[in-house]
Formats: structure tokens, sequence, C-alpha cells
């Protein structure tokens, strides 16, 4: 085994997060909310899975404008989702599972009720006036530059009182903190070691490309600033620590990603990229939802396994929070949707890096449509609907494009069984749950052998037993193929190779002779295994299979 990797192997290189989004996971006191003791009720299914790592979506306390990425209090738990004793009973829990809570921290921003902005708001001599960032109008009363909010509309809302302008990348409600204040630096390092000493397992850091901005530049994301600010909150915080840490990264290409997860840097494990996401969104606009087109796909997921093969780390992911449910997307949600669901998830999991599931994604969750917009309730997706509508685009287009990328495709209560409610509330769920709850839930998963539900469970298996898959050299396989995607690993003289059909269609390809009439074996398969490859393969629709060399 290569001498290099051994020395630089850490706990996270084969371990699998599993995200929880608590609001929508599992609510134990039916106030329609899913709380931490309901989280803490489903350890043993999570731990069934084989994870070993849990993301916990924000849990601190909030006025929920944007459902808890909007902090008031870091220290303190949200009381829909209970107390600091229920948190510190989940850590506790947790741990006697061996898995590890990674913790969801927002520093680009804060609530407007943080008590940091309140007192900023109250008087431009406040000591936290300038934790914030402030500026005057220009002359003729205007905003003091023409930056966009995230969510639509100016970056800058005027107060009245102060006769300012203050910044916001998000909701008006989500102030952007100055990073370029030492005092914000501290108080969030300071924020960041207590909850470390809490013991968790690390953090997950919100849109953490953004905190270096330079507004009177008009820079927001990948500043000059930012490296230099991660490298000082490595060396103040986790460093040395043996924690796992993701920045959320939306613009990263992967030379930006090793300057964050190159181990020498010092900064994090590893980044999210979005790269593959937003293949998908019609010249690069998340409201005008375009066909995938794979073999750019296969491009962008093979640029990212190569670029960061020795240096940095990859993060592996379908979905989250903030994204439409993957076989909805890339897959058929419909007839082949087990098929394809399970086509998906060998094709990630077989690649290099740490591969992340989102709740309900092990058991095929899918998107959502409601027929009305007053039943959706993320704030991007209402925000959205006002300024694209205003500005001429057609109801139908806007709920279409709802339908394939709100982020409350990934919101919709966990099913858990089809009793009312999909199991997840006795109560009325804060968000209506998706109709095909009682097809698609996890009772029925867990009854189900051949469910997509002991797939995932069996590639958490076949990765913690293989260090090829953990840090196997990536070689693709019919680069230019339009409809499938295959790939070989290898490492210390073991091969793996992984063979997907991303499209409805049986499709015929000649084998490489190379792996002609070999002897292999199978180790997993979406229809039946295969145990040798003849001159030519035939794919049925979604198939999907790894077989060692």
């Amino acid at each position: 085994m290569d001498s290099l990797i051994v020395n630089d192997q850490k706990w996270w290189h084969d371990a699998v997060v599993y995200q929880i989004y608590p609001r929508s996971f599992c609510d134990s006191n039916n106030d329609g909310i899913g709380d931490l003791p309901g989280i803490i009720s489903k350890l043993d299914y999570i731990a069934d899975l084989g994870v070993n790592v849990i993301w916990l979506s924000p849990v601190y306390q909030s006025p929920m404008d944007d459902n808890g990425y909007d902090i008031s209090d870091y220290q303190a738990i949200a009381k829909e989702f209970g107390s600091m004793e229920d948190m510190e009973m989940l850590f506790a829990e947790a741990n006697k599972r061996d898995i590890k809570i990674v913790m969801d921290l927002v520093v680009n921003h804060t609530s407007d009720e943080h008590p940091w902005f309140r007192s900023a708001k109250e008087s431009k001599d406040s000591p936290y006036r300038d934790f914030y960032i402030w500026r005057d109008a220009n002359e003729d009363g205007s905003a003091p530059n023409d930056l966009d909010s995230i969510f639509g509309g100016s970056a800058w809302e005027w107060d009245e009182a102060s006769q300012q302008y203050f910044f916001h990348l998000f909701s008006k409600r989500q102030p952007d903190l100055n990073w370029e204040n030492p005092k914000v630096q501290q108080e969030v390092h300071k924020m960041m070691s207590w909850w470390i000493d809490k013991g968790i397992g690390g953090f997950r850091l919100d849109v953490i490309d953004l905190i270096g901005k330079e507004v009177d530049k008009g820079i927001t994301g990948n500043g000059d600033r930012l490296h230099p600010l991660l490298k000082q909150m490595n060396q103040a915080t986790f460093g040395g620590k043996d924690l796992l840490t993701v920045g959320e990264t939306w613009d990263a290409t992967p030379d930006i990603a090793k300057l964050y997860s190159a181990p020498e840097r010092e900064e994090l494990s590893m980044v999210f990229q979005f790269e593959h996401i937003t293949l998908t969104w019609g010249d690069g606009e998340k409201w005008n939802p375009i066909k995938l087109e794979l073999k750019t796909f296969k491009d962008v997921l093979t640029k990212w396994q190569v670029e960061l093969a020795d240096k940095g780390w990859n993060s592996l992911f379908w979905n989250n929070h903030d994204l439409p449910r993957v076989v909805s997307k890339y897959g058929n949600d419909k007839e082949l949707r087990v098929e394809s669901a399970k086509m998906l998830a060998t094709s990630l999991h077989f690649l290099k890096g740490t591969p992340y599931i989102y709740q309900g994604e092990e058991i095929g969750m899918t998107n959502v449509a409601f027929d009305t917009l007053e039943e959706y309730k993320d704030i991007e997706t209402l925000n959205f609907y006002k300024v694209k509508t205003e500005s001429g685009v057609s109801h139908q287009h806007m709920m279409q494009a709802i339908h394939e990328n709100s982020r409350d495709n990934a919101r919709t209560p966990m099913h858990w069984d089809a009793s009312q409610h999909a199991g997840f509330t006795q109560g009325t769920p804060w968000i209506q749950v998706n109709p095909n709850y009682p097809e698609i839930n996890v009772e029925s998963a867990l009854n189900d052998k051949a469910s997509i539900f002991y797939h995932y469970r069996q590639l958490i298996a076949l990765r913690k037993a293989n260090p090829a898959i953990v840090y196997g050299d990536f070689t693709p396989v019919w680069a230019d193929h339009e409809q499938i995607f295959a790939y070989q690993r290898e490492f210390d003289g073991e091969r793996i190779l992984v063979i997907n059909n991303f499209s409805e269609d049986q499709i015929t390809v000649d084998v490489p002779e190379s792996y002609q009439a070999m002897q292999v074996t199978d180790l997993i398969h979406n229809y039946q295994p295969h145990l040798t490859l003849g001159t030519s393969l035939t794919l049925k629709p979604y198939e999907s299979f790894a077989i060692k060399l």
C-alpha cells in the first residue's frame, strides 16, 4: 500500500455523512416541527445504514426567517428544536453509536435579532456598529453600489434611524458580518471553540467563500482576504483537533478547492463545489431549468476527480437541503425510480472523496409539485417568484421552475411509514408531506431486501472494506459516450470497474479489449450480477454495477 497515503489517512476519508434537516426529520412532541429528541429516536436507523457522521443543519436560536440560517444566538438552541440538554444528549447518544455530529455554522451573517445587530442599529456609537457593514447613501439617496442579494433585489437596506445602508447578501433580516473587524473574528473563534469543547465532530461552514468580501470593490465571493481568514480560523479553533470541516463554496474551481483543502495549507478538510449542480441551470440561472447533458456532466466530475487526486479532497453529493431530489433531477422518479436511484447512488459512491447522503435520499424520496404558490414556505422561492413575475416572467414558467428547483423539494417531511403525515408528526406538519409517502417510506424500505435503503447500506460497507474505493486512482472509461458514465478505480494492484447507464434506453457498447473474457467479482448491481465481460455489453435502462477485476 502506498506509504504516503497511509501516513496521510484521516478518519473522514472513508466516512459517509448523513445530512439531517431537523425541521423536517422527526417530530417528537407533535407541534408539526422536527426536533432534537426526534433525531435521537432515529439514531439506530442512521447507525443501521452504516454512516458514521451526521451533518446537522442549524438548530441554534433563530427567528427562522430562513429556517435557522439566520442565527440570533450561536450558543442557544431554538425552542422548537429542544434544549441544550437535548443537544448534549444527542452528542452522547450518537457517540455511543460511533457517530460524530458535524454542526452547520453560519458566520457570513447573523439574524437581525442577534444582540450584536440590535445594538449596532441603536447607535453609530455602539461597540457593535462595526460588527456589520454600513455605508452612507449616494448623493441622490440611492444604495452605495449595485450589488444584488442572492435572494433577489438589492443587497443594501436603508436604516431610517441612523440614515445609513447596511449590507445583506441574503434576506434583509440576515445582515452580513464585517470580517475586516478583528473583534468579529475573535468572537466567532471563541464561539466555535465553545462548541468544539462540547465534543462535536466538526463544522460545515455555510457560504464560507463570502467572508472575504470587499463590498466597495464589488467583490463578494473568493476575495483576497478569504484564505488568510480561514487559516486564522483554523489556527484559533479546529486546527490540530482532527475534526471534519467542509466549506460551502458555490464558485470554487478545482484550483480554488486545492487552496481550501490541501493539508499543508491548514484551512479546511474539503469543500462543497457546485459545478455539476449548475449544469441544469440555463444561462447559469436556477429558475431557467434545462435538461442534463451527460457528456458535460461527466467531464465536470472527471475534472474534479483528476484535479484533486493528490491535492485536496472531494466531497461527493447529489442532494442537500438547498437542492432538488436527485432521483427527480437525474433519474426517473416514476416507473424506474428504484433502478435509477440505485444507479445514481452507485455512480457517486465509488468516486474518490467523502460521500454525503441527504435525509430521504436513501429511500428514493422525490420532488414535490405543490399546486399553489401558497403551499411553498422557502423564502428564496417566494422572493424569486415575486422578483421574476414582476419583471415579466409568466406564472406558469415560474411554477414549473419551482417544481423542478425549489429548495422545498428537499424540505418536505421525512417519510417514516404509511400512516398519516408519513409518521413524521401527529400534529399538522409545518410544510405539507409529499403525497407519495404511502409508497415511499422507511418502513416499507426496511421490509424489502431489494430496496434502495439496502443498496446504500451495501455501498457504505463496500467503501469501508475497500481501500481502492477510498484512495484509488480514477480513470474514465467510454469517456465520450452520451449515456454511460463509467470509470475504473485502481489502488495497490486492485482494480474496480463501475458502469452506469444514465438513460432510460437499453444500450449496447463494445467492451475495451483489456476487460474482455476476464473473470470478475460482483460488488453491487441493480438488475443482476455480471460475472464476466464479453466483447460487448448490453445495459438495461438505468442499469448500474461495480465489479472487481
